[in-house]
């Protein structure tokens, strides 16, 4: 019996050109495709108003993709796994004052949990391949898989990955790895791909197109409160609440007067306040380490320590530069790690996400909690 591959085919180009590279690679393979549906703008709690996702257009998209390719697709659900465990935890997650990474949540626990299960134990698949950009490789010498970063740095997503499974690596398949973006779409064209010029899609799913602040209005509750600038004290404007601003955040404060740009430096949930202060480069926007928790390490146990203490790299953010940082065990809060940066780094925002890197080698990550400026609740340290 041939060995069977799954695709996960989202209507996209990356995965449309994913699935032409596994069909045309492994002529001995049983290779078919999967569609997930993930949001259902109708059933959203009723409080739709108009289209943001365009889940309709991209399963038509994957058919097309499928029939061009002459490879079977069939469409699973997970619209109730994604609201209950992506979704209503990125609302949590906003209203204790965070600000959420609801892709990487998605990857994790969507993608390469409950649809890798389905793939691995209700299809019996062997491997499961996806459109990320993205590496694994195999250390004969350790036994163990890695995820490693792709040929085109611009387009890498291990930071989006960094909570996926360590234990999955030898399923996983990036057919894209030593892709260029540009190569991708030329492969495309030349083989007629019908979605061979659609857009990127950007931003997060389930807002779309849409105004954060205006789509999370439909779930959140407004309420008015003080926007005071950290240096004086002063109250410089108002806010519908603090769940609709994020740390470094300069759009959207709609304050008049200032010489110089304003940016939000922190947050006090129980006071309902914004803080803020002007000019790019102010005090209050740098720090200089963070504690990391929640850490989901993609090396295997017996090498964590080697990675404590050692001058490694990091990324606070997707298409951030890798910066030098040294990590260690915190010693005031346990399964914590301090993450001490080489130099001050800007708007370090709790709730998101510390993605370590060994060489091209992602080691895993965890959530930033807070830094030697903000506390967890986003309030700011005045010490």
């Amino acid at each position: 019996m041939n060995k069977k591959i799954i695709v996960g085919l989202s209507g996209g180009v990356d995965s449309a050109v994913s699935s032409y590279l596994i069909k045309e690679g492994n002529k001995n393979y049983e290779v078919s495709a999967i569609f997930m549906q993930n949001w259902d703008d109708f059933i959203a709690d009723n409080k739709v108003i108009k289209k943001k996702c365009t889940q309709t257009q991209d399963w038509e998209d994957a058919l097309s993709v499928a029939n061009h390719l002459n490879i079977s697709i069939k469409k699973i659900n997970f619209v109730n796994e994604y609201w209950q465990e992506v979704f209503v935890d990125f609302l949590n997650k906003l209203k204790s004052g965070v600000t959420p990474n609801p892709d990487i949540l998605c990857n994790s626990v969507i993608k390469f949990s409950h649809f890798a299960n389905y793939v691995r134990n209700e299809l019996n698949a062997d491997y499961l391949a996806t459109g990320h950009y993205a590496r694994i490789i195999f250390d004969k010498d350790k036994n163990s898989h890695y995820l490693a970063k792709c040929k085109d740095e611009d387009k890498d997503q291990t930071y989006f990955l960094c909570q996926i499974e360590f234990s999955i690596l030898p399923y996983l398949i990036f057919p894209l790895s030593d892709l260029e973006k540009s190569e991708v779409r030329k492969i495309a064209e030349s083989i007629n791909l019908p979605n061979a010029k659609k857009k990127d899609s950007t931003g997060i799913c389930f807002i779309g197109e849409n105004n954060f602040a205006n789509f999370i209005s439909g779930y959140l509750e407004e309420k008015e409160g003080n926007i005071v600038n950290i240096d004086n004290f002063k109250v410089v404007g108002k806010h519908k609440g603090v769940s609709f601003f994020t740390l470094g955040q300069r759009k959207g404060l709609d304050l008049g007067g200032e010489k110089l740009p304003s940016y939000v430096v922190g947050k006090d949930i129980e006071k309902n306040i914004v803080y803020i202060s002007n000019g790019y480069e102010n005090k209050w926007l740098y720090s200089n380490n963070c504690l990391v928790k929640n850490m989901n390490w993609l090396i295997n146990d017996w090498e964590i320590n080697s990675i404590v203490g050692k001058e490694i790299t990091a990324r606070f953010r997707h298409r951030q530069k890798d910066v030098s940082v040294k990590i260690d065990f915190s010693e005031d809060k346990k399964d914590f790690f301090k993450v001490v940066f080489s130099k001050p780094m800007k708007a370090i925002t709790p709730g998101q996400y510390a993605v370590f890197y060994d060489g091209m080698i992602c080691l895993g990550g965890g959530i930033i909690f807070s830094t030697d400026k903000v506390d967890f609740r986003c309030k700011p340290n005045f010490n």
